[in-house]
C-alpha cells in the first residue's frame, strides 16, 4: 500500500494538518506544531501553508 498524506482524525488540535504530517513522516506531532509556529513568527508563511494544507489535503478515509 502506498504512503499518502491525510489530515489526521485522531491527533488534531485545529484541522489535523500537523497530526497528519507527523503520521506521514513518523515524527512527534509536537515537533511539527513547533515548526509551524516558528515559520509563522519568522517568515509569516506558516499560517498560509497551514491553511493551504487544511483546504487541499484529503481527509483520511474510514477504516472498517
Amino acid at each position: 500500500m502506498e504512503k499518502r498524506y491525510y489530515l489526521s482524525t485522531t491527533d488534531k488540535k485545529i484541522g489535523g494538518v500537523c497530526g497528519g504530517l507527523a503520521e506521514y513522516f513518523e515524527v512527534d506531532p509536537l515537533l511539527v506544531r513547533l515548526l509551524f509556529v516558528f515559520l509563522f513568527f519568522s517568515f509569516g508563511g506558516g499560517l498560509v501553508l497551514y491553511l493551504l494544507l487544511w483546504i487541499l489535503a484529503p481527509k483520511k478515509p474510514m477504516e472498517w
